[in-house]
């Protein structure tokens, strides 16, 4: 069925709904010999995981894999990587109200329209429980793209009205990232944040916010013109993941506001070859990376599953009133963050691969 594979040479293929028995990857064109095992998916997989912390949704999920293929003496072995998750805390009963009501920013309405029906229970084929799978697969392509010397993190610099300023994207570490709840580098503004998810979460609301992520290592080279530019790839990849609603790198929608004498970044001459002052292409020229650090923000809406009543239609085209029961996050920032790194590490391992076939 297309549209659910992702990827030229390293390619991503995922199967499984929400409140089904479980998930299926499987991983295409991860080269031979790469040393892999369960305990290299478990870290990303326990920071996407729900029931983290009382900010995020309390479903329990344990998620862990199991390796089918792909693996053989804890190293791969050149062949399809299948990994399984099997879904565990399914309250399918919580939907039961929903199956001829369209829930307000779901994809109720538009898979109704493209199938002639659709699975009610949870978000179906578009719950964001599907990232599971990426965030395993992503965990691979980090563990490649660390024998290249390359590093993705991602950090959240918004929700809401309350901003974290990150002056360096490439200064900031993990153990920045993972020292709070909320996944903001920034202690002070961390704090803020989660008093506002707590507090939106008591009104039975939600909040949105900005995720930025960057790349460094990245070798100059990758990417291809016209239509696969490294750019566009990143472009889909953050916008096929659920909630994400605008994508920019570099300066972004900032450059429309500059001239181009100020949007330009100088080139210089530096031990390994040229690079630039500044970095308002954020790291990409052409669609091509240029051996600067690669730096992306996406936005995320609030979530859409809300514990209020809500005006709708039914299957009818009747007005009537909803009330989403189930588990929800109030903010899915703190959830996204290893969900945009894996998609990020995919796109980067996918075009390393593809470069190297292209040079003698």
């Amino acid at each position: 069925m297309p549209g659910n594979t992702f990827g030229e040479l390293f390619r991503v293929t995922t199967a499984g709904v929400s409140h089904g028995p479980g998930y299926l990857l499987v991983v295409d064109g991860c080269p031979a010999g790469l040393p892999l095992s369960v305990d290299d998916l478990l870290p990303d997989l326990r920071r996407r995981r729900p029931g983290q912390s009382k900010i995020v949704t309390q479903r329990q999920e344990e998620d862990l894999p199991e390796i089918y293929s792909g693996v053989f003496e804890g190293k791969t072995d050149g062949t399809s990587i299948g990994i399984l998750f099997r879904n565990t805390d399914q309250r399918s009963h919580d939907y039961g109200d929903i199956k001829d009501k369209y829930r307000p920013g779901h994809a109720d309405f538009t898979f109704d329209q493209k199938y002639g029906f659709r699975d009610y229970r949870g978000g179906g084929r578009s719950s964001a429980r599907e990232t599971v799978c990426r965030v395993a697969a992503g965990a691979i392509a980090k563990k490649l793209l660390a024998q290249q010397g390359v590093r993705v993190l991602g950090y959240v610099t918004q929700v809401g009205h309350i901003q974290a300023p990150i002056g360096d994207p490439t200064a900031v570490t993990l153990e920045q990232v993972e020292q709070n709840d909320v996944r903001c580098p920034d202690p002070a503004k961390a704090a803020e944040m989660i008093a506002l998810i707590e507090q939106v979460r008591k009104e039975r609301d939600s909040i949105g916010g900005i995720c930025e992520m960057v790349a460094v290592g990245v070798p100059p080279g990758l990417g291809e013109p016209v239509f696969d530019k490294l750019k566009a790839d990143l472009a889909k990849a953050m916008l096929s993941l659920p909630a994400v609603t605008a994508f920019e790198y570099g300066a972004g929608f900032a450059a429309a506001r500059m001239r181009g004498s100020e949007n330009n970044d100088l080139f210089v001459p530096a031990p390994g070859g040229p690079k630039t002052e500044t970095n308002r292409h954020g790291g990409m020229l052409g669609g091509i990376s240029s051996g600067m650090p690669i730096v992306c923000r996406v936005a995320i809406k609030p979530t859409s599953s809300l514990p209020q009543p809500q005006k709708t239609v039914d299957r009818n085209g009747e007005a009537t009133e909803i009330v989403t029961k189930g588990r929800h996050d109030p903010c899915l920032l703190p959830r996204f963050v290893p969900m945009g790194e894996a998609m990020f590490a995919i796109v980067l391992a996918d075009h390393w691969l593809r470069q190297r076939a292209q040079r003698m």
